[in-house]
């Protein structure tokens, strides 16, 4: 029987052929910036602008990050998801939902396992089982490819 870890980060497979680093090939991050997230009342202390900015420059040609409106998981404020690249997709990776991503430690952990190459490919770094968690299917539907 598998743990709510096992679920969140598939066992990682990479081959020759798996390298990160092409657009078309990239993983995608999607960073919720609607009601909650990106709030200073809600999060504060957090530069939320800057937050997007730094994931960006830190996960360079590894993924796409952008911006959404609301992704209805509010109480895990800020929430980020990262969609596997098309190999890791292949492999076996699914998007994972990243939540109370609130300081650069976590961006730096996230950025790490994006540029090794994320779901399916890569293992995560064990501190982000603290923030990954399991979303409702209707939201989790909304969002995949």
């Amino acid at each position: 029987m598998s743990s709510p870890t096992d679920r969140r980060f598939p066992a990682a497979r990479r081959t020759a052929s798996d390298a990160p680093g092409k657009a078309a090939a990239t993983c995608k991050v999607t960073v919720c910036r609607g009601c909650c997230c990106g709030d200073p009342r809600k999060v504060p202390g957090v530069d939320h602008a800057g937050q997007i900015a730094r994931l960006r420059e830190a996960v360079g040609p590894a993924a796409a990050v952008r911006a959404s409106d609301c992704l209805d998981v509010c109480d895990q404020a800020n929430v980020m998801v990262v969609q596997p690249s098309p190999s890791g997709r292949a492999a076996g990776g699914r998007p994972v939902w990243l939540g109370l991503v609130n300081d650069d430690d976590a961006l730096t952990d996230i950025a790490t396992w994006i540029r090794a190459g994320g779901p399916g490919l890569a293992e995560p770094p064990g501190v982000l089982d603290l923030y990954a968690f399991t979303v409702s299917r209707r939201v989790r539907e909304a969002l995949e490819d």
